[in-house]
């Protein structure tokens, strides 16, 4: 067995058996061996328990293989929202180090005194090297299609940012058979075709568009020696709710039982699969959802038809993948291409009020034209709740079913066989990760002339590569902050103050307690105070404006 295999190995063995604590001889260091192609893809708005490796009913075959051949990451950590997270994939730094202290969309309709301060600025910003233009400068092809959300002018893109050829949706969404936008304020979505600001085609659909896009992009390399990097960020299956009427149809009847029938089969699926403890009282859970003969016959319809839309976006994703992995095998690279797929933040359960008004005023919502191309629709609370399973609150929240999000490793090149990481990772370990992976370091605190950031996150590959048992310390600690919400975890304990609820910090221990339903900031005083002052720390080393104190 090569020593890449055997590092893979022991990684999947670590939390059963441990690793041996014996380090690889040099040469197996990623500078020593063949660069791989890098694949980053990520969905929006995905929860937690949506796809078939996490517990979920909707039909995800190529994500579960990646998963049974790759390393499901079931600990791993984003953003509350859709721009905050994807700043810290493209820095490797805290969001508000990287110019996204709050969403830009945010800023400018009410905190507009926070807009252009250091580290509000509203897109990526200078202060730090973004991963794209690191892996470029390392010799890397670097395409990206999808959803960018980190800048709207030429010089904020991705074609400013390092990458060779791109096609992003500069918003944070729009509709998926075409531009429309998602509020009175942005009626049209923005799209930027290698910088210049382009059209959709006519038989524009998001899921299909971002993957064939992507096929050419790779298939069409005049280099075939050099490694790629590929960042797929899809759009679903963010509101509004659509999809191809063939692909909702395959879903039809599934959800006929309503909210309650499908969460208890996706938390027993998750218990069968270790992924929550096994004592976990599901009919807890239960009582979150209305039950399902509550609702009139009508609210069912429409309640079933939003579940379908959704499950049909998911199956979309997990289709298209699958052409891109079929693609990869056909030009013989598959076996050589690291593949991180990861959703963004938790499940979207409703909208602002201003979003229902646009609704109303842009769109067609009857039941039979619930996600054609001119409806808008949100999942709405009650399958946000089946989606998110045992977590608390949602996309936007600081909670658990706001920030962390299901995530898997596949490289074949290993050989893996099936396995899991259920210790801390975070989105801020991805750059450093890739960047190791590619055989690149992050240039610290100086980059093309100017002072930059350096890199919060840490690389996972020792973990990979059988050079350490885990990636980070027992105490190691990661802030949040969005919105006015708050939180630190650090270890099993965490600390969450929610700006909608009574305005009081609250202290679980996510251990015994993932669903944060038992407070014990008063059981433990000292170990609230310790980390009180931790998350201070945390204010101030990151720059953290508390515009709500």
């Amino acid at each position: 067995m090569n020593v890449l295999i055997k590092g893979f190995c022991c990684f999947l063995a670590l939390v059963v058996i441990g690793c041996s604590s014996e380090k690889p001889v040099a040469d197996t260091a990623p500078e020593k061996m063949d660069r791989p192609n890098i694949l980053l893809i990520v969905a929006d708005d995905l929860g937690y328990t949506d796809i078939g490796a996490f517990g979920g009913e909707i039909p995800t075959p190529t994500l579960d293989s990646l998963a049974q051949s790759g390393v499901m990451l079931t600990d791993f950590y984003v953003a509350p929202t859709c721009s905050p997270t994807r700043a810290m994939l493209m820095s490797g730094t805290d969001n508000h180090r990287a110019g996204l202290g709050a969403m830009a969309e945010f800023m400018q309709a009410a905190a507009p005194e926070l807009m252009g301060k250091p580290g509000y600025e509203g897109h990526l910003n200078d202060q730090v090297a973004p991963l794209p233009q690191l892996l470029k400068d390392a010799g890397y092809d670097t395409y990206m299609t999808g959803k960018w959300h980190l800048g709207l002018e030429k010089e904020t893109s991705p074609a400013a940012r390092g990458f060779d050829k791109s096609f992003a949706l500069l918003h944070g969404g729009s509709g998926h058979f075409s531009d429309l936008g998602l509020g009175a304020d942005t009626p049209k979505a923005l799209y930027r075709e290698n910088g210049e600001l382009t059209e959709l085609p006519d038989d524009f659909y998001s899921t299909q568009f971002y993957a064939e896009r992507m096929i050419q992009y790779i298939s069409d390399r005049e280099n075939a020696d050099k490694p790629f990097f590929g960042y797929l960020a899809y759009t679903a299956p963010h509101w509004p709710l659509q999809a191809p009427e063939e692909s909702v149809a395959r879903h039809e009847g599934r959800y006929s039982e309503g909210h309650k029938t499908i969460l208890a089969e996706r938390l027993k699926r998750q218990k069968a699969l270790g992924l929550i403890p096994a004592d976990t009282d599901i009919e807890q859970y239960m009582a979150m959802v209305p039950d399902w003969d509550s609702l009139s016959e009508q609210e069912q319809r429409v309640a079933e038809r939003r579940m379908e839309i959704y499950a049909a976006m998911i199956e979309d994703i997990d289709r298209y993948t699958g052409k891109l992995v079929d693609r990869l095998k056909a030009m013989g690279e598959y076996e050589n291409t690291l593949i991180l797929f990861m959703s963004d933040n938790g499940a979207q359960a409703g909208g602002l009020p201003t979003f229902y008004q646009w609704a109303a005023q842009c769109c067609d919502n009857s039941h039979e034209n619930m996600g054609k191309s001119d409806s808008y629709l949100f999942p709405e609370e009650e399958w946000a709740r089946v989606s998110t399973g045992i977590f608390k609150g949602f996309k936007g929240q600081v909670t658990e079913g706001g920030i962390r999000a299901p995530a898997i490793l596949h490289y074949p090149r290993a050989g893996i066989s099936g396995g899991r990481y259920g210790q801390f990772l975070s989105a801020k370990d991805v750059l450093p990760t890739l960047l190791e992976f590619a055989g690149t370091e992050h240039p610290g605190t100086r980059y093309q002339g100017r002072e930059v950031h350096p890199v919060q996150g840490k690389s996972f590959a020792p973990v990979v590569f059988g050079e350490q048992a885990a990636v980070h310390a027992d105490d190691y600690n990661m802030g949040w902050e969005l919105f006015g919400d708050k939180a630190l975890r650090r270890g099993d304990w965490k600390l969450v103050f929610d700006s909608r609820g009574d305005r009081k910090w609250r202290l679980y221990n996510l251990a015994k307690d993932p669903g944060e339903r038992d407070d014990l900031a008063q059981q433990e005083p000292e170990r609230f105070k310790t980390l009180m002052a931790e998350w201070e720390e945390y204010v101030e080393d990151n720059g953290v404006i508390l515009k709500y104190d």
